[in-house]
């Protein structure tokens, strides 16, 4: 295998071993260094794109897991304070701040130094406050990749308590990590919610709340003028049908949650 295609499946970079069993051998090492494509340091080779997060841990032997394995699974995932998340066999040789992790269940993949899927989600699970936990958990389960089950039998006993508090709200049907964390915090504070709810000449809505509230999320930093026009018709439509409608933004979801619950009760609470 060429040697770009083989750092590709490994995530860009990789130690020898793996690039020998993807069929790179050690003359074709020797050019790409020497065309200066790879960066190489004691048995590693790294593309100059390659993640720091990855290059770190195959320097120190370790599997990224917990929140720092998100990217590798195309997870749904909040801010974190920065720290490496990762499990070494001995807990000592963990570098810097890098938060450990014990015990694995499964083999990681065999070309990039990533925990499995499984470990990666038990260890969030354990390890992340609720609402980083629940976001990365759904979203492996919405795909189908992992169940609710099979996770709840591996979190045995009291130790495991608030773990397994976490998989009671995990649920299908979200788009989005705004939308599982919405949905989640107005069930918390006791309000029936239906999501991704169809409404004639309106289409889908993210939430509806009661039966007649109707709460909009949008993560977009920056929206264009032709969806903002589409949405407010959106909003004008399902209001004209005898709904309300609220929208609320990426930082009013992560950030000010008790805010919007606040708001959405309020109003809740006129028509009851």
């Amino acid at each position: 295998m060429d040697i770009l295609k083989a750092l590709e499946v490994c995530g860009g970079a990789a130690r020898r071993p793996a690039l020998a069993r993807l069929g790179v051998d050690d003359a074709a090492l020797r050019r790409a260094v020497r065309r200066g494509l790879l960066q190489p340091g004691r048995g590693l080779y790294a593309l100059p794109t390659a993640p720091p997060d990855l290059v770190a841990a195959l320097r120190n032997r370790e599997l990224l897991t917990c929140s720092s394995a998100t990217t590798f699974y195309n997870l749904w995932s909040l801010p974190s304070d920065g720290r490496r998340h990762v499990y070494h066999r001995r807990q000592e040789a963990v570098c810097g701040d890098s938060a450990h992790h014990a015990g694995l269940l499964l083999p990681p993949p065999q070309f990039q130094p990533v925990a499995a899927l499984a470990d990666v989600l038990i260890h969030a699970l354990r390890c992340l406050p609720f609402a980083e936990s629940l976001v990365i958990v759904e979203c492996a389960v919405a795909r189908g990749d992992m169940t609710v089950d099979f996770l709840r039998r591996r979190l045995p006993g009291n130790r495991n308590g608030t773990a397994r508090a976490v998989l009671d709200w995990v649920d299908t049907g979200a788009d989005s990590l705004l939308e599982t964390l919405a949905r989640t915090y107005f069930r918390q504070a006791g309000i029936h919610v239906q999501p991704q709810v169809y409404l004639e000449r309106v289409g889908y809505v993210d939430l509806l709340l009661d039966g007649w509230l109707v709460v909009e999320l949008d993560g977009r930093h920056h929206a264009d003028w032709k969806q903002v026009q589409k949405d407010h018709r959106r909003n004008n439509e399902s209001v004209l049908q005898g709904y309300t409608a609220l929208r609320y933004y990426y930082g009013d979801v992560v950030y000010r949650p008790q805010e919007m619950v606040a708001q959405v009760i309020a109003v809740l609470n006129r028509r009851r």
